[in-house]
């Protein structure tokens, strides 16, 4: 593996020289979120293995071309797993498109996102150098936590080349109930129930439709399934359904339609800017189609932000995939890619056009 890392380091020099790009390409599963890939490609799925992994001390550590599915099949087998639910997005998913990305699934509202699990990574940055931050527990960093921060980065900060994450044990019990609901009173009562002590552990509504996933000791789920009420899912029908909403399967992802994420407070009342689907406790709201100058101005007008997550690359070019940074947010991004990639090698105008 090492020849590897000793070939990326070369070309990574050369690009540096000559003010080339290079587009780091895993698995591909994710290519569809952010800008359009400009450059030579960088194939980084060869770099796999799982490095160490210690289900006592509830830690992982595999390279970045480790497939996802690899991955949670290796954890499952000690009854362990990656708590945020991270989507694959299909088959050829890597550990590190999966950091790179920073998505997260149903879970995220009570877990914790990515970002939450990371220990510690190894890097290649744009000087063709090998660094390594944090560690293999969670008290290891001093200064600024640079581990978290390739979470969501994609690949413009350097090449993953191994990562660190917290893991947990697997649910005990599991259960779906169903609402029928309208949007505003759904949301309502999200709000409501995250101020009890609930075991929710993912909320999804769409077209009147409230569905809550109840998760921990068989007790607690018991009996916060006899508070809540609602229509019990089978546990086969529970398990495809947040399969589905997970990795966008479900019929409201489907079609040609520009998809829009909306990251708003809980507390934001319904935003009535066309087909919407609600997650994370009314935290994370989808919607197809729309104004773009109208979808961003209503995100940030309830304390928020919208993100053109999947669209043609027209639409991406004309408005954006990330809404656009205030002066010292981007003074920060630049400095960040400064210092890490100072000739500009990786993944450029995948976040922004001038990162």
């Amino acid at each position: 593996m090492s020849t590897l890392v000793e070939e990326w380091s070369e070309q990574v020099r050369a690009a540096a020289r000559s003010g080339a790009h290079l587009a780091i390409r895993g698995g591909g599963s994710k290519r569809f979120y952010g800008g359009e890939e400009r450059g030579e490609v960088l194939a980084v799925g060869g770099y796999q293995g799982i490095v160490a992994y210690e289900p006592t001390e509830l830690v992982v550590t595999a390279r970045a071309g480790t497939l996802l599915a690899e991955l949670n099949q290796v954890l499952a087998e000690r009854g362990q797993w990656l708590a945020f639910e991270p989507p694959a997005c299909g088959p050829t998913a890597t550990v590190g498109g999966m950091l790179a990305s920073g998505l997260s699934g149903p879970r995220r509202q009570t877990s914790g996102a990515v970002r939450d699990f990371v220990l510690g990574v190894r890097i290649l940055n744009g000087l063709a150098e090998v660094l390594s931050f944090g560690g293999q527990v969670m008290k290891n960093v001093a200064g600024y936590d640079v581990s978290r921060l390739m979470a969501g980065s994609l690949g413009t900060l350097g090449l993953v080349l191994e990562v660190s994450f917290k893991v947990l044990p697997l649910p005990v019990a599991e259960k779906s109930l169903r609402f029928s609901l309208g949007e505003a009173a759904a949301l309502e009562k999200l709000n409501q129930w995250a101020g009890r002590p609930l075991p929710i552990s993912a909320s999804a509504w769409h077209d009147d439709v409230l569905t809550l996933r109840l998760s921990g000791a068989a007790a607690a789920v018991t009996a916060a399934g006899r508070t809540l009420g609602g229509e019990a899912l089978d546990d086969s029908a529970a398990l495809a359904f947040w399969q589905a909403v997970r990795e966008q399967q479900h019929a409201f992802f489907a079609g040609e339609a520009p998809l829009w994420r909306l990251s708003l407070p809980s507390l934001a009342p319904c935003q009535k800017l066309g087909p919407t689907f609600i997650e994370w406790g009314g935290a994370q709201r989808w919607l197809r189609g729309g104004d773009p100058q109208e979808i961003r101005r209503a995100a940030e007008m309830a304390g928020g932000h919208a993100t053109l997550f999947r669209a043609d690359a027209a639409l991406k070019a004309a408005v954006g995939v990330f809404q656009p940074l205030s002066a010292p947010l981007a003074r920060i991004h630049r400095q960040l890619k400064l210092a890490f990639d100072p000739s500009g090698v990786f993944n450029p105008g995948r976040m922004y056009p001038d990162l």
